[in-house]
């Protein structure tokens, strides 16, 4: 019998409502019985699938919850970015290459919201995403060292990188803090203007 080898886009969209499929099933999961309570055995179950394939797709369960393993820099904004734009100015645009990211999460605002709402009764989940997104560091400093050219020193390119994934765990602490109403993204101007203000620099235009 001759083997059905199916297109790459139709297993990619396989693979992604999998990945939707777990996350779902986590969130109603630990909304019935408390993340404490559920185990990666039973999230497997209420998908239909084997233990074995929930590891193809993420390392624990709490990853699960905000779909950790799948968050990535926008290609489009990360691409202005490196090449100077999209106002020339390095923090305006470093708002906006974090907010491009924030806004758009890979499995969607309904899906982080939800995941954020679980996270808040697990402090710890809220540390694994900040850790989560330190591990996107080579892809950060890659960018950055892009941007500021290849002769600006390590130290340079080190402090701009920091200072994006400060932006982002910044951005979402005060959503956190206000509740965690509305968009995560709604935050970043609040985060940077006091950053100015910290820093002495004078704010940019509204």
């Amino acid at each position: 019998m001759q083997e059905v080898v199916e297109p790459e886009g139709l297993r990619a969209r396989k693979k992604r409502a999998r990945l939707e499929a777990f996350v779902d099933a986590t969130h109603r999961l630990a909304g019935e019985h408390g993340l404490e309570n559920v185990t990666v055995e039973a999230i497997c179950a209420e998908v239909g699938v084997s233990v074995r394939t929930f590891f193809n797709y993420f390392d624990a369960k709490d990853d699960a919850v905000l779909g950790l393993a799948h968050w990535r820099l926008d290609t489009a904004a990360s691409e202005e970015f490196a090449t100077g734009g999209p106002t020339g100015d390095l923090l305006p645009d470093m708002q906006v290459l974090v907010g491009a990211v924030l806004d758009n999460p890979p499995l969607g605002k309904e899906r982080m919201a939800r995941g954020f709402e679980v996270a808040k009764a697990h402090p710890d989940l809220l540390l694994r995403a900040y850790t989560h997104v330190q591990g996107l560091h080579d892809e950060v400093e890659s960018l950055v060292r892009r941007r500021l050219g290849p002769d600006r020193d390590d130290a340079a390119v080190l402090m701009v990188g920091a200072l994006l994934i400060l932006l982002s765990h910044a951005a979402f602490h005060r959503w956190d803090a206000t509740g965690g109403e509305g968009d995560v993204r709604a935050q970043l101007p609040s985060v940077v203007g006091e950053l100015q203000a910290l820093l002495g620099a004078r704010p940019g235009p509204a």
